[in-house]
Protein backbone atom coordinates (compact mmCIF):
# COMPACT_ATOMS: atom_id res chain seq x y z
CA UNK A 1 0.00 0.00 0.00
CA UNK A 2 1.71 3.13 -0.88
CA UNK A 3 1.42 6.56 1.60
CA UNK A 4 -1.57 8.28 -0.92
CA UNK A 5 -3.52 4.95 -0.49
CA UNK A 6 -2.90 5.15 3.48
CA UNK A 7 -3.63 8.89 3.68
CA UNK A 8 -6.68 8.37 1.83
CA UNK A 9 -8.11 5.69 3.70
CA UNK A 10 -6.94 7.98 7.16
CA UNK A 11 -8.85 10.40 5.98
CA UNK A 12 -11.80 8.73 4.82
CA UNK A 13 -11.77 7.56 8.56
CA UNK A 14 -11.74 10.42 10.22
CA UNK A 15 -14.98 11.81 8.24
CA UNK A 16 -16.77 8.27 8.75
CA UNK A 17 -15.93 8.72 12.58
CA UNK A 18 -16.87 12.57 12.42
CA UNK A 19 -20.70 11.31 11.13
CA UNK A 20 -20.65 8.65 14.09
CA UNK A 21 -19.93 11.81 16.36
CA UNK A 22 -22.63 13.43 14.81
CA UNK A 23 -24.62 10.92 15.32
CA UNK A 24 -24.22 11.02 18.88
CA UNK A 25 -24.40 14.41 18.82
CA UNK A 26 -28.02 14.47 17.04
CA UNK A 27 -29.53 11.71 18.41
CA UNK A 28 -28.75 10.91 22.43
CA UNK A 29 -27.08 14.78 23.23
CA UNK A 30 -29.40 17.22 21.69
CA UNK A 31 -30.83 18.29 24.76
CA UNK A 32 -27.78 18.50 26.83
CA UNK A 33 -25.51 21.12 27.38
CA UNK A 34 -22.66 19.46 25.05
CA UNK A 35 -25.72 19.09 22.08
CA UNK A 36 -26.93 22.56 22.71
CA UNK A 37 -23.61 24.18 22.54
CA UNK A 38 -22.77 22.03 19.71
CA UNK A 39 -25.45 23.88 17.39
CA UNK A 40 -26.34 27.00 19.03
CA UNK A 41 -29.70 25.70 20.58
CA UNK A 42 -31.51 27.54 23.24
CA UNK A 43 -33.46 24.77 26.07
CA UNK A 44 -36.90 25.03 24.70
CA UNK A 45 -35.52 25.05 21.02
CA UNK A 46 -33.48 21.46 21.56
CA UNK A 47 -36.74 19.83 23.19
CA UNK A 48 -39.08 20.98 20.37
CA UNK A 49 -36.96 19.73 17.67
CA UNK A 50 -35.13 16.86 19.30
CA UNK A 51 -36.88 14.38 16.41
CA UNK A 52 -35.49 15.83 13.67
CA UNK A 53 -32.75 16.55 15.26
CA UNK A 54 -32.35 12.36 16.10
CA UNK A 55 -33.82 11.57 12.22
CA UNK A 56 -30.74 13.73 11.02
CA UNK A 57 -28.18 11.64 13.20
CA UNK A 58 -29.83 8.68 11.68
CA UNK A 59 -28.86 9.99 7.98
CA UNK A 60 -25.33 11.62 9.57
CA UNK A 61 -24.83 7.03 10.75
CA UNK A 62 -26.11 6.02 7.38
CA UNK A 63 -23.30 8.31 5.65
CA UNK A 64 -21.02 6.82 8.12
CA UNK A 65 -21.73 3.23 7.67
CA UNK A 66 -21.72 3.59 4.08
CA UNK A 67 -17.97 5.19 4.14
CA UNK A 68 -16.88 2.08 6.82
CA UNK A 69 -18.11 -0.49 4.45
CA UNK A 70 -16.28 0.77 1.60
CA UNK A 71 -13.48 0.63 3.61
CA UNK A 72 -13.70 -2.53 4.37
CA UNK A 73 -14.74 -4.34 0.82
CA UNK A 74 -12.93 -6.75 -0.18
CA UNK A 75 -12.79 -5.64 -3.57
CA UNK A 76 -10.60 -2.86 -3.68
CA UNK A 77 -12.68 -1.06 -7.20
CA UNK A 78 -16.16 -1.71 -5.54
CA UNK A 79 -14.86 -0.37 -2.26
CA UNK A 80 -13.27 2.89 -4.04
CA UNK A 81 -16.90 3.67 -5.43
CA UNK A 82 -18.55 3.32 -2.61
CA UNK A 83 -16.49 5.34 -0.32
CA UNK A 84 -16.83 7.84 -3.38
CA UNK A 85 -20.44 7.73 -3.95
CA UNK A 86 -21.00 8.08 -0.08
CA UNK A 87 -18.68 11.46 0.11
CA UNK A 88 -20.58 12.81 -2.94
CA UNK A 89 -23.48 12.34 -0.66
CA UNK A 90 -21.75 14.32 2.39
CA UNK A 91 -20.54 17.04 0.09
CA UNK A 92 -23.87 17.70 -1.37
CA UNK A 93 -25.16 17.66 2.01
CA UNK A 94 -22.94 20.22 3.44
CA UNK A 95 -23.56 22.78 1.12
CA UNK A 96 -27.04 22.45 1.57
CA UNK A 97 -26.45 22.81 5.07
CA UNK A 98 -24.18 25.74 4.08
CA UNK A 99 -26.59 27.56 2.09
CA UNK A 100 -29.43 26.78 4.62
CA UNK A 101 -28.10 26.26 8.60
CA UNK A 102 -24.58 27.50 8.56
CA UNK A 103 -21.53 28.54 6.67
CA UNK A 104 -19.09 26.35 9.23
CA UNK A 105 -20.68 23.02 8.06
CA UNK A 106 -18.92 23.72 4.58
CA UNK A 107 -15.73 23.50 6.32
CA UNK A 108 -16.54 21.03 8.71
CA UNK A 109 -18.17 18.60 5.89
CA UNK A 110 -17.91 19.77 2.58
CA UNK A 111 -14.38 20.41 2.27
CA UNK A 112 -12.62 17.26 3.99
CA UNK A 113 -15.47 15.03 1.64
CA UNK A 114 -13.50 17.36 -1.39
CA UNK A 115 -10.29 16.50 -0.08
CA UNK A 116 -10.93 12.22 0.64
CA UNK A 117 -12.48 12.16 -2.80
CA UNK A 118 -9.13 14.42 -4.15
CA UNK A 119 -7.21 11.35 -2.26
CA UNK A 120 -9.35 8.74 -3.44
CA UNK A 121 -8.72 10.13 -7.25
CA UNK A 122 -4.95 9.77 -6.53
CA UNK A 123 -5.24 6.05 -4.64
CA UNK A 124 -7.24 4.60 -7.58
CA UNK A 125 -4.69 5.90 -10.05
CA UNK A 126 -2.02 4.25 -8.04
CA UNK A 127 -4.06 1.38 -7.49
CA UNK A 128 -4.48 0.84 -11.05
CA UNK A 129 -1.31 1.79 -12.41
CA UNK A 130 -0.28 -1.07 -9.94
CA UNK A 131 -2.24 -3.39 -12.07
CA UNK A 132 -1.97 -2.10 -15.38
CA UNK A 133 0.72 0.26 -15.57
CA UNK A 134 -0.06 3.23 -18.60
Amino acid sequence: MNIISTIASIVVWAIALLHVYILVLEMFLWTTPRGRKAFGLTPEFAQQTKALAANQGLYNGFLAAGLIWGLLHPDFWTGIQVQLFFLICIAVAGVYGALTAKLSILFIQTFPAILAMGLLGAKFYFGFAQVAPV
